[in-house]
């Protein structure tokens, strides 16, 4: 797949935060916007952001959805960054227009439930978005934070590396390929519709926060029954947090469960990955290459 990667930013661009999903106060994005500034970059708040709503949306489906359009479709905005996620992109997303996207991509950047953006675009479009921090994660850090810098790395173009440590669950090996993934929930609910994608050659990464156990062994068996474990070049997982259990354990934790799963699989695969709802939480390119090395002594992964 030959993916279009959107212009990378320059000082004096203007970076867009919309709320598609659930709802954020305007207060909360104080830090980002600073932060945002202080990098050189100028920034065009949506009316979602601190929008009016009275329920767990930050507006209705059809504000969220003008408000989101509007960031796609102006010229001046270079990148959109998205405030929190939540839920809520699916009541929207099939009403989206990309045809200005796709004739001027910019960068889409955000996780979580932002997963299902990331998945529909690169499915149809082919088009590399940012799997990264969110204008909320601003708030709890300082612009120095690696973890928050490395969404300036990906705007500015910077070829992304990153490291952890090995886990005893690991199984080792070297790919070079294309990444795509996010969040767990979003990867299972795209299955069989318009947003799904093909998982072979992939570099495939996965994470999660506060599903019930047994839920993240379903939503593993509902991808492994879609023929995505069959053969992705490897599989990275992220951090699986705040994960609950019912009042009869289910037995395992979360990466004891992927583990299980995966077992009849022999591609590389890495645990304890710095992505997902927690602070090490590294920006990642959706739709590019990356070289991925699964060692013994450390983990690898680097953009090519």
């Amino acid at each position: 797949m030959s993916n279009t990667t959107p212009p990378y930013l320059k000082s004096g661009d203007t970076i867009g935060i919309v709320c598609p999903a659930g709802f954020m106060s305007a207060e909360r994005i104080v830090p980002c916007v600073n932060t945002l500034t202080s990098w050189g970059f100028r920034v065009k708040i949506g009316k979602t952001v601190g929008g009016t709503s009275s329920n767990y949306f930050s507006g209705t489906d059809a504000e969220r959805l003008e408000d989101l359009q509007e960031m796609l479709d102006d010229d001046e905005v270079a990148a959109i960054l998205f405030g929190r996620g939540g839920y809520g992109l699916s009541r929207i997303i099939e009403k989206i227009s990309f045809k200005r996207f796709r004739k001027s991509p910019k960068w889409i950047l955000g996780y979580s439930d932002i997963t299902l953006l990331h998945a529909h675009i690169y499915s149809n479009y082919e088009i590399a978005t940012g799997h990264t921090a969110m204008a909320g994660a601003f708030l709890d850090t300082g612009p120095d934070d690696p973890f928050i810098h490395s969404i300036r790395d990906l705007l500015t173009g910077k070829k992304l590396q990153f490291f952890c440590e090995p886990h005893p669950f690991n199984r080792r090996g070297d790919v070079e390929a294309v990444l795509m993934g996010g969040n767990l929930t979003l990867l299972a609910h795209t299955v069989g519709g318009p947003s799904d994608f093909k998982t072979k050659n992939l570099i495939l990464f996965i994470e999660d926060i506060g599903e019930y156990l047994y839920n993240v062994d379903r939503m593993l068996h509902q991808l492994k029954r879609a023929g995505k474990f069959n053969k992705p070049a490897a599989l990275v997982i992220g951090s699986f947090t705040d994960m609950k259990d019912t009042e009869r354990p289910f037995g395992q934790d979360a990466y004891e469960i992927i583990r299980d799963v995966l077992a009849e699989y022999d591609f590389p695969v890495c645990y304890g990955f710095p992505v997902g709802h927690v602070k090490d939480n590294f920006a990642l390119k959706c739709g590019v290459e990356y070289k991925l090395r699964v060692g013994k002594e450390k983990v690898s992964m680097e953009e090519i």
